[in-house]
């Protein structure tokens, strides 16, 4: 399988997971998958109220400069252990 293809895979289903991941593992998963999907962020920061789109632009501003591969690659190990974790 290709990288695409196993990223495909697993990011379908890494979203059947038995239990909700921890805050930390999940914004470990979103900065790699949004850097894999778009690249380098290319928003601004919210504003200080919404909170939870700030977490997540820190999370994806977090993977900046990480090349798309290596962001897929990583997703993958990352959504694997949280399957192992948690299972589907």
């Amino acid at each position: 399988m290709s990288l695409q293809a196993d990223f495909d895979k697993i990011s379908a289903d890494v979203r059947k997971l038995k239990a909700r991941p921890d805050d930390e593992e999940l914004k470990e998963l979103y900065g790699l998958y949004k850097q894999s999907i778009i690249g380098d962020i290319n928003i601004g920061c919210p504003v200080l109220l919404d909170m939870k789109g700030k977490v997540k632009w820190e999370a994806w501003n977090l993977k900046k400069g990480l090349s798309k591969e290596d962001a897929m690659s990583a997703y993958i190990s990352k959504a694997k252990e949280l399957i192992e974790k948690y299972g589907i």
